[in-house]
Order: structure tokens, then C-alpha cells, then sequence
């Protein structure tokens, strides 16, 4: 350590003998300590170099470099020192001009030049003062503004302020007591005869197309109209000259007449039709219950409180059911805040969450921000007092009122008309679910409905025989489309035991022909499948749509409601008893007639009750001779044999398919002729291959292969990214890896070049190609392999064939199986028969 030490101190004594000793004098700076020797040392050489690269840059910018940096800016402010020889003494322009120069162009004069600059220029001001008052003197009058309005011209070349082109008058303020700053536009005047003249030859933006066309029709359409009302404007507008009208930007002046045509086709600001602009009302914030309830100062304090909370009870997707109400009073016995935290989806309806959780618990939701929500027990808290529903909704939501026949009637006075429509809809129909998440009507609780209704029946159903009472594609879709608009009407949470909710939706099917069902969140084992088939099963309707948040129900076009269903029962017992007085009085008439002329013939009993009843004592024997169980045996062998020709029907219209197909693809497939890859192809060694596919892997630019394979225009593409770079990547979304393989030595065969490596990326794989050392872009492809137009058939047809034999499967496996229970009750039967012989 010792020895790094003194070499340290031998370095910085060296150093500083060099700097120090060639500035300063030894016996100022020897007698310093090391460390103030070596910061002077520092702190001297960083001013030199300060300096140096201060007058190294002021030499270049305003000495080598005059004419680039300075050219402009000397014009410029010359130029805005210019002043109108008429209006205005010339010792002005002595005066001020050298002065201005001085500022601008001698730097190291600047501040002294300054002060004495301003100093002289007061004296200037009283100097122009006492000359002017001594010429007005001994010169004429000067002319008024009356007089001089014919020959007054605002925009003289000498002046500072330019005017606007429609002044006729002289200004207030003499125009040499105004000095122009602003920057100098270094544009060309034109003259407006010649920018009437551009206006057909002008270069059109867009090019060719027929863009441009439209715009030169309607320069040429507007020409002369154009310079009609121009000549128009010159000649009628006059304006009066007051200071209020006056501009204050003088950018919009200009004295060339193009810029004042340009202000004339404009319209002015007071011309320009204002419109109407209406700004979206901001939603009026209701005031809570807790705004409503609390004090100001006790509100404040507790949101102060609720802000700085970080425990909370989480409420899962259940809801707040009792588990979650039992932790709320829980902490409400030594806090009296309590903090809770929405999963989905009441989340999503966080004013909804505020009711549900005033009503079961009886606090206040002092404060809410996301999907928290801070709730106050109260001031009078005791643990004991237990919000209902029921009680909530009667003080809030109803109202006993007149009814049309003069009874007392509950009616809803709060919530919208969609609301109240919902709730009359399902009043009746069962209890309400207070934890729902979407806004009101609140559905019905189909949990809490009967499993098991006494004596249920699905409903009757009767169509017209002319009529079709299966849904179509469109009525399907109108039915979708509706239900998308309709309230929940329930919601389920047990999979099995519905027939209180089915005897529920009949009664709801006599009001609204859609069911709409909700799936309860959180509960475990639901199955939306076996929800559906047995509601299916029980009120016979049609299911518009299942998924994992709904069930949708149509009673269907031949559901009959209870009452309908009754009167047409009725109906028909009242014909049956008719047609059975009418063969009894035909009866009895037919006995009467006795002729004893003739022998008494039989008569007809064609389409009369005694023919029916004839027929069935004919067949009693056969029912008899022959028990249940045979007749059930049988009639499933015929079903089983029908289900068989039926599918082995459809299994030979998949093979025909198949044939077709398979033509269409060796069709395709004749006019591919692929390359026999090169034996000698180039060679490279491990170290390049491994430095190439690092140089493919880090590569942005890829050719994507699609469904469509190697074709043509894949090679091309090789070709032209082989034309900037040595090597390409392909990107394939390809699973099977021997079809990766394969794609990758197709793609090396047909280019030429040399397979890196095939690597897998986060999506597909990547097939590497290098063009070689020797490669030289072909000059014209071969055209052996398939268009663009033919490889995406061929790739139809490949899909097509390859679903066409999973469903040709399909139906051979059922077909087996229906043979082998055939053979099965072939058996079962045979085997009866022995038993009973």
C-alpha cells in the first residue's frame, strides 16, 4: 500500500510541475499541500480549455463561416431598419442603421455598444422631435385624409407597416412610428395575371387518375368566374377605418397581389355561418344513501379513514352470500369499517354491489373506488338488526294506489319502464335472487323452486297440418336477436330436479314466448349441457342457445297455453259425444224400415263407429297371442334395421365423395412435377452452419409459408430475398415435423441453395436456407411446379379428403355398433324362444 502511495504522489507531482510550472511561479504554488496543488492544477487546465473552444467557435462562426450564418440575419434586421424617406427624416436612417449593424456584427463590442446605443437613441428620439416641430413650422399644411382619399395609396414601397388591400384611407398612425420585426417572407410575387394563367398548368396533386381530372373540369368550369367576382370585389369593397377593426398580426398582410387575391376568395370571420355546437351533458351524480344519512363531518372522517385501508374480505364469484356476511359482522365488533373486495361479476356492476350489500348487511357504502368498497356499520349498531329484501323493496319501491275498478292495487313507482315491465312480467313466478349482478328487474331464484311438482305434464302442443313447425335459419336468427334484449328471467344454479322451473316457464311462455335463463357464477359441478337437455325434455320447447352464461328457450310454434290446451279438449270430447249420438239415432233409424216384399239385406257399416269397433274385435286375438316385451323386441329390431340402412347410406355417399375428391387431387398432382435433389451440391462446415443459422434466427425479414406449400411463387420469393441477402428464413406453421422435413428438402431441391437448419420458434417452425458461395440469380424460372391458383386447390382438396374420411369413420364405427346390438336382440330373442319351448 505504502509503495502505490508514494507512486501516486511521484504521478501528480509530475503533473503538476508541468502545468503549474509553466503558468505560475514555483514559490506561489510549492508551498501548497498535494491534494491544493493537484485541484488548481484542474481547475486551470479546465478554463484554458473553456476558453480555447469558446474562441475556436466564435472564429469559425463569425470569421470562416460569415456568409452562411450571417448573410440572412444582416439583411434582415438592415432591412427592418428601413423607413419611408417621406414620412420620416433621413438622420433617422443615419442614426439608427450603423447602430444596429454595430449590435449584430462586432460581438466583442457588445455590451458597451449597448448601453451607449441606448443612451444615444433617446437623445436621437428628442433630436427628431425638435426637427420635426421646426419643419411643420415652415412647411405647408398637410393634406386631410378627405382629400387625399383618391390619391392615397397605403402600401407605398418604402413603408414598415404594409396595410391591407381594401384600406382606402389613411391610417391613424403615421407609418414611420411603426417598425416591422417579424421575419421577411422570401417569396416571389406573382402578378395575378400570370397565377390566373398557372391555374391550368399548375402540377396537380394525386398525378394521373381520375382525381385529377375532377379537379382540372373544375378549375377550368370556375375560371371565369372567378375572375369575375374578383374584379367585382376590388371595385365594391369599402371599408371604414377604425382601431378596433385594425389586425394586430401583420403576418396576414402581404403587399403582393397574389396573397391579396388569396385573402379575398376566403371568406372573412364574420361571414363564416357558425354552428351550433351541443356539449355532452355530464351524468348527474345520485346522492347515496350514506350522503343522504351521515353528516358532513362524520362522512369526511370515515373516507379519510376508508383511504388508508388495506385489509379487506374478499367476495368471490357466489356473491355475498352468508359466509361473506358472517365476516362483515365479525369485524364490525371492533372496527367499525369494513373493507370488501369484488371478484365477477359484480365487479362489473359496482352499483349493484352497493344495494346488495346494504341490503343484507344494513350498513352504508361510505366510499367506492374500482372494485372496493368500504362500509360503514352504522351509528346505532348492535349486531342484532337484519335486513330483507322484502322490507327493503316495500318502504322504496311500492306504492298502494287506485285501480281501475275501484280496488287498492300495489304499483311500482320507482326504476324505469323497462324495470317496472320486468317485474309485472314476473311477479308470480317465484323468489327473487337479490345477489344479481346485471342492472334490474331482478330474475327469479330457480334454486329455491320445488324439485318435484305433483301431477306436472309437459304442455300440449297442436300445429295445423299445413304448417311447418320446425324454425328456419332466418326465424332462428329474429329469435336470437330478440332474446339479445329481454331481461333474465331466471337463474339456475343444480343441474337436475327442474320441475319446478319448468312448470315456471310454461306459466312465463303464456306471457313472452322466450325463456331466458342465467347460469349461477362460483357454483361447483354445473353443467350448462345437462341444464339444457332436461328443460328440453320437460317443457318440450326448442333451445335457442346454451353456453357457459345462458340458456335460451323458444316455446315453439305449436305450444298451447293452459287454457287454450283446456278449451280444445273440450272441443273434442264435445264431438266425440256428437258422433256418438248421431250412430246410435242412425242405428235406431236403420231398424225401423221393415220391407216384406223382400228379404231384410245387411245394411252398410262403411266409416261408422260399428266398423271401427268390428276391427278391433278382430285384432283382439293377435294383441293378445303376443306379450309386451316381444312387441317391444321387435319393434327395436326394426328400428336398429332402419338406423342401419340409413347409415350405411350415408356412408357410400362419403365414399363417392371421397373418389371425387381423390380424382381432383391425382388430377392436380399430374401436373407437379418436383426436382430430384442435386448430388452435387455445395458442402460447408459446422462453424459456418452454426454462424448461419445464428445469423437466420436473428433476421426480421421472413417468407411465410401458408396453406398453400411450396408453389411457384415460394421459390420466387426465395430468389428475390437471395437478390439483398445471403440468407432466408421461411417460417411454416406446420405441426407434423416429417412434413416440416419434408417442406424444407422440397424447398432446397427446387432453389438450389443449402438447408441451414429447421428451428422451433414460439409460433411454427423456421427452415433456414443458404444461396450458396456460388449462387447466380436464374434468369428464368422453371414452371414445374404448381400456380398460386392450383396449390390452394390442391390444398381444398387435401382438407376435403382428410374430413371426408374422419366422417367416413365415424359413420363405419356407428354402423358396426348397431350391428352388434341387432345381434345382440337376435340372441335375446332366440334364446327366449327356446325358454318358452
Amino acid at each position: 500500500m505504502d509503495t502505490y502511495l508514494t507512486l501516486f504522489v511521484n504521478e501528480t507531482t509530475f503533473y503538476n510541475h508541468i502545468v503549474l510550472g509553466t503558468l505560475l511561479p514555483e514559490k506561489l504554488w510549492t508551498q501548497f499541500p498535494n491534494f491544493l496543488q493537484g485541484w488548481l492544477r484542474t481547475y486551470i487546465a479546465a478554463t484554458l480549455i473553456y476558453f480555447i473552444s469558446a474562441f475556436v467557435w466564435c472564429f469559425y462562426t463569425y470569421h470562416i463561416k460569415r456568409n452562411v450564418y450571417l448573410s440572412k440575419a444582416k439583411n434582415h434586421i438592415t432591412s427592418s431598419f428601413h423607413v419611408d424617406d417621406d414620412t420620416s427624416p433621413s438622420l433617422w436612417i443615419d442614426l439608427t442603421q450603423p447602430i444596429a449593424t454595430q449590435l449584430l456584427f462586432a460581438p466583442e463590442n457588445l455590451v458597451s455598444t449597448t448601453m451607449s446605443a441606448t443612451m444615444f437613441l433617446t437623445k436621437a428620439s428628442n433630436l427628431t422631435k425638435i426637427i420635426n416641430s421646426s419643419n411643420q413650422q415652415n412647411s405647408p399644411p398637410i393634406p386631410t385624409p378627405e382629400k387625399t382619399h383618391k390619391n392615397f395609396n397605403p402600401n407605398t414601397p418604402n413603408s414598415a407597416t404594409k396595410s391591407a388591400p381594401w384600406m382606402k384611407t389613411p391610417l391613424v398612425l403615421e407609418p414611420n412610428q411603426l417598425i416591422d420585426f417579424s421575419k421577411p417572407k422570401n417569396k416571389k410575387h406573382k402578378s395575378p395575371d400570370t397565377k390566373i394563367e398557372q391555374t391550368l398548368t399548375q402540377k396537380i396533386s394525386g398525378g394521373r387518375g381520375k382525381h385529377a381530372m375532377k379537379k382540372i373540369l373544375y378549375s377550368i368550369d370556375n375560371l371565369e368566374q372567378q375572375t369575375v367576382e374578383l374584379q367585382n370585389t376590388h371595385k365594391s369593397m369599402d371599408f371604414d377605418l377604425s382601431i378596433e377593426k385594425l389586425s394586430d398580426d401583420d403576418d396576414d398582410d402581404d403587399d403582393g397581389d397574389g396573397r391579396n387575391e388569396k385573402l379575398v376568395r376566403r371568406k372573412l370571420p364574420w361571414e363564416r355561418v357558425e354552428r351550433m355546437v351541443f356539449r355532452r351533458m355530464k351524468k348527474e351524480k345520485t346522492a347515496s344513501e350514506a350522503d343522504l344519512r351521515l353528516d358532513l363531518g362524520l362522512l369526511e372522517r370515515l373516507r379519510n379513514e376508508a383511504k388508508k385501508m388495506r385489509n379487506w374480505v374478499k367476495v368471490k364469484k357466489v356473491g355475498v352470500n352468508e359466509d361473506v356476511v358472517q365476516q362483515i359482522r365479525l369485524i364490525w365488533k371492533t372496527d367499525e369499517l369494513v373493507m370488501l373486495k369484488f371478484d365477477v361479476p359484480l365487479c362489473r356492476n359496482m352499483d349493484r354491489a352497493r344495494e346488495i350489500v346494504e341490503i343484507k348487511t344494513g350498513g352504508l357504502v361510505i366510499w367506492s373506488k374500482k372494485d372496493v368498497l368500504v362500509v360503514y356499520r352504522g351509528c346505532n349498531y348492535r349486531g342484532t338488526r337484519v335486513y330483507g329484501y322484502n322490507e327493503h323493496i316495500r318502504g322504496t319501491m311500492y306504492k298502494t294506489v287506485g285501480g281501475h275498478d275501484g280496488k287498492e292495487e300495489n304499483m311500482v313507482v320507482q326504476g324505469s319502464l323497462y324495470e317496472r315491465e320486468g317485474d309485472r312480467l314476473l311477479d308470480g313466478l317465484g323468489p327473487r335472487f337479490v345477489d344479481w349482478w346485471m342492472p334490474k328487474p331482478l330474475p327469479v331464484d330457480a334454486d329455491l323452486l320445488p324439485e318435484v311438482v305433483v301431477g306436472y305434464k309437459p304442455p300440449s302442443r297442436l300445429y295445423p297440418l299445413a304448417g311447418r313447425s320446425k324454425l328456419t335459419d332466418a326465424e332462428l336468427t329474429h329469435l336470437r336477436k330478440l332474446a339479445y334484449h329481454l331481461p333474465t328471467h331466471f337463474v339456475l344454479g343444480r343441474n337436475r330436479n327442474l320441475q319446478g322451473l319448468a312448470a315456471a316457464i310454461l306459466k312465463l311462455w303464456e306471457k313472452c314466448h322466450i325463456a331466458k335463463i342465467a347460469v349461477k357464477w362460483g357454483i361447483p359441478n354445473t353443467s350448462n349441457e345437462q341444464m339444457a337437455s332436461e328443460l328440453k325434455l320437460l317443457t318440450g320447447g326448442v333451445l335457442l342457445l346454451r353456453n357457459k352464461f345462458y340458456i335460451i328457450l323458444y316455446r315453439g310454434k305449436d305450444f298451447l297455453p293452459h287454457d287454450v290446451a283446456n278449451l280444445v279438449n273440450n272441443r273434442e270430447m264435445e264431438i266425440k259425444s256428437f258422433q256418438l249420438q248421431e250412430e246410435t239415432a242412425r242405428a235406431n233409424k236403420a231398424e225401423t224400415f221393415d220391407y216384406l216384399d223382400q228379404p231384410s239385406s245387411d245394411s252398410s257399416t262403411v266409416g261408422t263407429l260399428k266398423e271401427f269397433q268390428v276391427i278391433q274385435s278382430q285384432h283382439e286375438g293377435f294383441k293378445a297371442g303376443f306379450s309386451e316385451t316381444e312387441i317391444e323386441l321387435e319393434a327395436e329390431k326394426q328400428r336398429l334395421e332402419k338406423e342401419i340402412r340409413i347409415q350405411e347410406h350415408k356412408y357410400s355417399i362419403l365414399k363417392m365423395k371421397i373418389n371425387k375428391a381423390s380424382k381432383e387431387l391425382a388430377k392436380l398432382n399430374s401436373s407437379w412435377e418436383p426436382v430430384e435433389p442435386n448430388e452435387d451440391r455445395e458442402i460447408i462446415t459446422s462453424e459456418e452452419t452454426e454462424c448461419l443459422r445464428k445469423m437466420g434466427l436473428k433476421m426480421d425479414s421472413t417468407l411465410v409459408l401458408g396453406r398453400r406449400g411450396v408453389f411457384d411463387g415460394v421459390i420466387e420469393g426465395l430468389h428475390q430475398h437471395w437478390k439483398h441477402r445471403e440468407i432466408v428464413k421461411v417460417v411454416t406453421m406446420q405441426r407434423v415435423f416429417s412434413r416440416i422435413l419434408y417442406t424444407a428438402q422440397c424447398l432446397e431441391a427446387e432453389s438450389g441453395g443449402v438447408l441451414v437448419s429447421i428451428e422451433k420458434l414460439k409460433l411454427g417452425y423456421a427452415i433456414i436456407l443458404y444461396r450458396g458461395k456460388n449462387y447466380k440469380r436464374p434468369s428464368k424460372f422453371s414452371r414445374n411446379l404448381l400456380t398460386k391458383r392450383e396449390a390452394l386447390q390442391k390444398s381444398l382438396e387435401m382438407q376435403r379428403i382428410g374430413s371426408l374420411k374422419f366422417f367416413a369413420n365415424m359413420r363405419q364405427q356407428a354402423i358396426y355398433e348397431l350391428k352388434c346390438k341387432l345381434d345382440a336382440l337376435k340372441h335375446k330373442d332366440r334364446d327366449e324362444k327356446k325358454l318358452t319351448s
